[in-house]
């Protein structure tokens, strides 16, 4: 047997496949394709354009005509992160408030982090660099409930002020039991004192904007 799926295909629900462009890198026609395959040309564009219900027997011949392995014909989904919206880093943002509700563009998940949970946003302002650069993307995830806890205190955080301004900071405690002072890397940026905040967590990943705009773009 040719094929080198783990699953047999009809259990795969939603799969796609990546035919056409190799078959247009080998030189074939559809015509082509089919005549090898025995069938009409009509059925083999159904099963090339996803119309028509694939099986391993198909799959497995398409394989063996274009020289490939059948996992080669695969695409893959992998899961994908919703960038929420923007955070401040000097500038003064409304967070989440970049893209309605579904509509912003869609990141890869980074390797060894879970889509569940996770949250991604956009920087705008330069108060945090050299660290974290306009149109970068930060990853984050919340505890569930509003909260500022103790671990995040000396470290980089995405946080919500108690107007419902986003912000990438250092967060300080601040003078007074639930206010908190908001550090700017940059010398040049503006640091913010004694805040009341609604939230903060952690940015666990930081992707540079080069490399999201690869990734989403």
């Amino acid at each position: 047997m040719y094929m080198d799926a783990q699953v047999p295909l009809p259990h795969r629900v939603g799969m796609k496949f990546s035919i056409r462009e190799k078959r247009l890198a080998a030189g074939l026609t559809q015509e082509d394709m089919a005549e090898k395959l025995e069938i009409s040309t009509g059925l083999y564009n159904g099963l090339e354009k996803g119309k028509r219900r694939m099986n391993e027997t198909y799959l497995e011949g398409i394989a063996i005509i274009l020289g490939v392995m059948v996992s080669d014909l695969i695409i893959e989904d992998k899961p994908t992160i919703s960038i929420a919206g923007k955070v401040g880093a000097g500038a003064q943002v409304p967070l989440f408030d970049a893209y309605e509700k579904g509509d912003g563009p869609q990141v890869e998940c980074p390797p060894g982090i879970g889509p569940h949970g996770v949250v991604a946003v956009e920087v705008e302002g330069d108060s945090m660099e050299p660290v974290y650069s306009d149109g970068d993307l930060l990853f984050y995830s919340r505890n569930g409930h509003d909260s500022v806890p103790d671990e995040v205190i000396g470290h980089k955080c995405v946080c919500e002020d108690a107007d419902g301004m986003g912000w990438v900071k250092q967060v300080k405690a601040g003078d007074e039991p639930g206010l908190f002072h908001l550090i700017s890397i940059n010398p040049s940026g503006k640091n913010m004192h004694n805040v009341r905040l609604k939230w903060a967590a952690r940015v666990r990943l930081h992707w540079p904007a080069e490399f999201a705009r690869k990734k989403w773009s």
